[in-house]
């Protein structure tokens, strides 16, 4: 069974997500850790709770990105695990932290990746008026928002969509592709080479998940 680490910043909704089909029996995972840079982060309440050890190292008590890194990695690694689970974990990640977990290292991102990537995605695809916005799990690169994409999910931008109702509409589907992406990746059914994520010739018709309104 493979073995994984959280990093979240907040809630951790996402990791919530992974936690449930952890429980129901879908996700073949052991969840070693659950680690967050804030204290006061109401997900590690929530991982306590299910009996996943939680770790916290506030990045403000290190003098730097990069020392706060190199603890981070430290703590990572006494759990061994073969993939590292961004969460919600609302850091900027030094270059030397993302090779070291090279092809371990997973990451959701609210919109379709290459489009909007940074912050403020949903107000952004409305400014620009599309009509399709999603989100992305990928493998983190050295380049922010970027990197081997796993699984996309699709949904529709709605006349009267505010920025709060399309984020709603897109984290529903980031509960549904995360576990998914993790699952395919512990069962060995996905697998990075050569710089692309390659799947199972059974979960191609799978790897873009339209929503249901689409259909």
């Amino acid at each position: 069974m493979k073995k994984i680490v959280i990093l979240i910043s907040g809630r951790g909704s996402n990791m919530e997500a992974l936690i449930a089909e952890r429980d129901g029996g879908r996700l073949p995972v052991d969840i070693a850790a659950v680690i967050s840079n804030r204290p006061a982060a109401k997900g590690l309440e929530t991982a306590d709770a299910a009996g996943i050890a939680t770790r916290c190292l506030d990045h403000q008590a290190y003098a730097g990105r990069a020392e706060f890194d190199a603890a981070l990695a430290a703590c990572i690694d006494e759990f061994a695990p073969d993939l590292v689970i961004l969460a919600g974990f609302m850091r900027i990640l030094t270059p030397d932290f993302v090779r070291h977990y090279e092809g371990r290292l997973l990451n959701i991102h609210p919109s379709l990746l290459p489009s909007f990537p940074g912050l403020h995605t949903h107000q952004r695809a409305l400014d620009e008026g599309v009509r399709i916005h999603g989100c992305t799990v990928h493998f983190v690169t050295a380049e922010l928002d970027h990197g081997p994409v796993v699984i996309q999910s699709a949904v529709p931008v709605l006349d009267g969509d505010d920025e709060a109702s399309l984020a709603a509409r897109v984290l529903r589907q980031e509960h549904r592709i995360y576990p998914q992406a993790v699952r395919w990746l512990a069962e060995g059914r996905a697998r990075l080479v050569d710089g692309r994520v390659v799947l199972d010739a059974t979960l191609v018709d799978d790897a873009v998940l339209i929503a249901p309104s689409l259909r």
